[in-house]
């Protein structure tokens, strides 16, 4: 049994460090594509900023989700917890800038024709 849970230890700690490691990328990626659309003056800059971000952060959140299996102790789980809770908050803020910012850019198109 202890074998079995060394095992699952080690599984979901490489799933925690590759979902940590994809939320870093995908952040870091976005950023340098924000900046580019920036200086290119791309009206849509904003929204696929905000999508990156959104993206990398559910990275983010899933490594802290997978996290709560590791932990051993209440004041892990504690802190565990609220990371969940402010990573769930950012990723439901940038989600929300996001339909705002395409409700937006649909209604200068209409405007537009």
């Amino acid at each position: 049994m202890e074998l079995l849970n060394d095992v699952l230890h080690l599984i979901v700690e490489g799933a925690i460090l590759l979902f940590e490691f994809m939320g870093v990328a995908v952040l870091i990626a976005a950023g340098v594509r924000g900046i580019w659309n920036y200086l290119r003056r791309d009206p849509l800059t904003r929204l696929k900023l905000a999508k990156g971000m959104a993206m990398g952060l559910e990275f983010k959140l899933g490594s802290e989700i997978l996290r709560t299996v590791v932990v051993r102790q209440m004041s892990e789980i504690m802190i565990v917890g609220a990371i969940i809770v402010l990573r769930a908050a950012l990723t439901f803020l940038i989600h929300w800038e996001i339909k705002n910012e395409e409700a937006e850019v649909e209604a200068k198109l209409e405007h537009q024709q």
